[in-house]
């Protein structure tokens, strides 16, 4: 579990609601919430919320506990994962077209596509909005996303050509 009192969180938070509402026009979260009452109530949300930075293998940055849940790691492992391995080898074509386009739009609602977890099993995602991270000053820091809706596809790990590399 995260520390909630860690200044990277207070200000990845806010940059998660800010840059959210830049591009969508929606609150992420209550708007009321002070930043210090941000920080659980998004890692606590009903719906799962992940980013990613700019490396050139971009790597997560955030989950919240349903996204922890999802992808079965703590807090440590899924900050050290490259997000591209959070989709199988197939799958991944598809991830990349999605996140151009969220590069050169800004945002992409009501996507939908397979990932996997850590032990190979498979989920949907499903009503996914992603969108791009920027400060203040409109520098690119990563992507985002929120998901409102997921099911199980495979509790059973996936095929082992299908997941190569994937989590190894």
């Amino acid at each position: 579990m995260p520390d909630f009192d860690s200044p990277f969180l207070l200000q990845h938070t806010a940059l998660l609601r800010g840059s959210y509402r830049h591009w969508t026009g929606r609150n992420l979260l209550t708007a009321g919430l002070s930043p210090a009452e941000a920080v659980p109530a998004l890692y606590e949300a009903p719906f799962v919320v992940v980013s990613h930075d700019t490396r050139a293998d971009p790597v997560f940055t955030y989950g919240n506990r349903l996204a922890l849940q999802l992808f079965e790691m703590t807090w440590d492992e899924f900050t050290a994962l490259p997000s591209r391995l959070s989709a199988e080898a197939v799958n991944q074509v598809e991830r990349d077209r999605l996140l151009a386009r969220v590069t050169a739009r800004g945002y992409a609602d009501n996507y939908s596509g397979v990932r996997i977890s850590r032990t190979g099993c498979r989920f949907m995602i499903e009503d996914a909005t992603v969108w791009n991270l920027m400060d203040g000053g409109g520098r690119h820091l990563g992507q985002a996303a929120v998901m409102r809706g997921w099911r199980v596809l495979s509790t059973v790990p996936a095929a082992r050509d299908q997941q190569k590399g994937a989590f190894e």
